[in-house]
């Protein structure tokens, strides 16, 4: 058997930090990265960077905000840039046909199905925006369901932002409080946790049971420890059954200009054939 690395990173900006991604990528030798929050069109992704270390990228952003992409040194296919049913979202306007956010990228790799996933953030509990959180959590599990239904064999990983700390062990930040702060609202929770519902489940936490992937750049959060657990990948049953291995990279947050989020990975064991002696070699 040999191995697949597949991870996920909310980037915070790839304009800012590709050579430290680049960077990244090589030195773990990971084969493929959601990210997440790239802020920049797909015109203006660094391609190049990644390019001369051996990845192909498929970016789907709309500028300063919001956006996701794909990096691969493994040809990817099936590309699509929202998922079916997807909600949109326009401050102060109601109804249909609102704008769709750049947030979710799917493509597949070696025979398994992969989201990037950003969840809109909810801003507060009496914000438009966390019920537009709370309908695209919906949709995006009902669009997952009529997927899993016409493909029940395929590895599938929804991976990325949550925006969601599952469990009180997942909240470290004093600043977010029960009954007052997203997060860790009860309906965000449910709307989580309903993915068991169709099977997946967090394949890193068997691997990593504690740690925290996200740390505010403010008050000391991260010397202090105060972070929150909202990065995951979410594994169909076929895709948990390959899983052997996950990291929750911590160091990724130290150093000159980090993300305020942490690349999270996971090892999959995939049957070797001749294909991969084409594979590039990072060295």
């Amino acid at each position: 058997m040999g191995a697949m690395l597949i991870a996920t990173w909310n980037v915070n900006s790839i304009r800012a930090r590709a050579a430290r991604v680049v960077d990244w990528l090589v030195r773990e030798d990971i084969d493929v990265l959601g990210m997440q929050e790239i802020k920049c069109k797909p015109e203006q992704f660094p391609v190049e960077l990644f390019e001369e270390a051996g990845y192909e990228i498929i970016a789907h952003g709309q500028g300063q905000w919001n956006g996701v992409a794909f990096a691969s040194r493994l040809p990817m296919t099936d590309v699509e840039t929202n998922f079916a049913g997807q909600p949109g979202f326009l401050k102060g306007s109601e109804g249909a046909d609102l704008p769709v956010e750049a947030r979710a990228l799917g493509v597949t790799v070696d025979g398994v199905r992969l989201w990037s996933l950003y969840v809109p953030n909810g801003r507060a509990l009496d914000d438009p925006h966390y019920a537009y959180k709370l309908d695209w959590l919906s949709k995006l599990k009902h669009a997952t369901s009529v997927w899993q239904a016409a493909h029940p064999d395929t590895p599938l990983a929804l991976m990325g932002d949550w925006n969601v700390a599952p469990t009180d062990a997942d909240m470290g930040d004093p600043s977010f409080v029960h009954g007052l702060s997203t997060h860790i609202s009860q309906p965000e929770r449910d709307a989580y946790f309903a993915f068991a519902e169709l099977g997946l489940v967090d394949v890193v936490r068997d691997f990593v049971p504690e740690g925290f992937t996200y740390w505010d750049y403010k008050q000391l959060r991260f010397p202090r420890n105060e972070g929150m657990r909202i990065d995951f990948i979410l594994g169909s049953p076929a895709f948990a059954e390959l899983t052997t291995a996950a990291t929750i990279h911590r160091d990724e947050r130290k150093g000159d200009a980090p993300s305020d989020h942490v690349p999270v990975s996971v090892e999959l064991a995939v049957a070797d054939d001749e294909d991969d002696l084409d594979r590039p070699m990072i060295f």
